[in-house]
């Protein structure tokens, strides 16, 4: 029988840019086996994970002055979902500040509608995570799994549905 502890590790390559070299997120992929390859032509900041597609862009809010659309952080974001099809935005730093509340406020309305996603996380775990989590998600043989699964759940739910039993008595 196989349980989820016996299930093999989850291990992928991630282009980095060089500005994270020395970043604890770097550190902890590493720690976890990961393929870290530095690239200087990736966007400051930026975690991509070319098997599944997607691409972080890693923000501090503390690193960014009041007002923050004085820092060019929106610019940046724009040029990143343009080169990146699949773009998540991490916003890093406490959600309970008001500094920070404001930026994410202001972040989501600017890009509503958008395709980019935005993660708001407080520490490096969080960061790693979350990136590999969706990652793994949406990277092949997993995503097929996912949608098998879906798929499975969706006709179970139709057969076992009352309406359904209705339907097919009333035929």
């Amino acid at each position: 029988m196989t349980t989820h502890t016996d299930s093999p590790v989850w291990k992928t390559t991630v282009i980095v840019s060089t500005s994270l070299q020395n970043h604890d997120t770097v550190r902890m992929l590493v720690a976890q086996q990961h393929r870290i390859r530095s690239s200087a032509s990736v966007e400051p900041g930026a975690f991509i994970f070319p098997l599944s597609g997607t691409a972080f862009l890693l923000v501090d809010s503390q690193d960014l002055p009041e007002p923050f659309e004085e820092s060019g952080l929106i610019e940046k974001i724009k040029k990143f979902m343009q080169v990146h099809r699949n773009s998540f935005l991490l916003l890093y730093g406490p959600v309970t500040g008001r500094k920070e509340l404001d930026i994410l406020s202001g972040i989501q309305c600017r890009f509503f509608g958008s395709s980019l996603r935005i993660l708001p996380v407080t520490n490096i775990a969080e960061v790693v995570e979350g990136m590999l989590t969706i990652a793994k998600a949406t990277s092949a043989p997993h995503v097929d799994n996912i949608c098998e699964r879906m798929s499975l759940a969706q006709t179970h739910i139709v057969e076992s549905s009352p309406v359904w039993q209705m339907l097919k008595e009333k035929l």
